[in-house]
């Protein structure tokens, strides 16, 4: 597995007002080292796990912002490509920014991570087993103690932010597919959010073969204020 997508795009509100004008993914994360904008984390664990050729997807209104602080990748070792998504023209959600890749990673399985996600490991050796296996998909699961801010795998299912989670198990921001998820992608109807969901096609696939992996380190977004915060804390802590 050669090729990685990292997803940028969405509008932030969570975290707004700080992203009334930047797109989230380039605000700052604090630590006792200094700050960076929160990209480099899914950058860097996609390049400390063996990935280098990356595709970044944002939106349009920030997409150029997002080039001028990345460029061409020789800064992190890896090589970027960039693709727009147009929520004008086409629903929003993970799912619908995730269609825009097929080009990109052509027949090869490949990892898909979510420009506000944190995590303490790298994941060479899953990474390599993903390559080798029959399976059609993989996911990372961390026991969280507010789940219900998640999609929760449970009992082989997924469920998209459970009032009464059946599990602790919420669903990472880091997900392995083969090829024929752009397939899958495109058979999704919009949520009653407006979006075009991941969770459905990780529920096609735990129907049918999906992989799960657990995290042992720590792992957060960094999508709310409290998230970013416990990532910060976490950080200063172990610098």
């Amino acid at each position: 597995m050669k090729r990685a997508v990292i997803l940028s795009g969405g509008t932030g509100s969570r975290l707004k007002p700080a992203t009334a004008n930047i797109n989230k993914h380039l605000l700052p994360v604090y630590s006792s080292n200094g700050a960076v904008p929160m990209i480099y984390y899914p950058i860097a664990t996609l390049v400390n796990s063996g990935i280098t050729d990356i595709l970044i997807v944002s939106s349009r209104e920030h997409c150029g912002r997002i080039m001028e602080h990345l460029s061409d990748g020789k800064e992190f070792h890896a090589d970027f490509t960039y693709k727009i998504q147009d929520t004008a023209h086409a629903p929003m959600g993970i799912a619908s920014a995730l269609k825009l890749a097929r080009n990109f990673t052509n027949d090869e399985k490949f990892a898909v991570i979510l420009g506000d996600n944190f995590f303490e490991d790298f994941f060479q050796e899953e990474f390599a087993q993903f390559s080798r296996s029959n399976d059609s998909a993989s996911i990372f699961l961390k026991e969280v103690h507010d789940p219900q801010r998640f999609g929760v795998y449970a009992d082989g299912q997924i469920e998209e932010k459970p009032i009464v989670p059946k599990s602790n198990w919420a669903v990472s921001g880091l997900y392995l597919y083969t090829p024929n998820v752009y397939d899958i992608a495109n058979t999704l109807v919009v949520s009653a959010r407006g979006e075009l969901e991941v969770s459905d096609i990780n529920s096609y696939y735990c129907q049918r073969s999906m992989h799960v992996n657990y995290i042992k380190g720590f792992w957060s977004d960094c999508g709310t204020v409290e998230s970013m915060l416990k990532t910060q804390n976490w950080l200063n802590q172990c610098e």
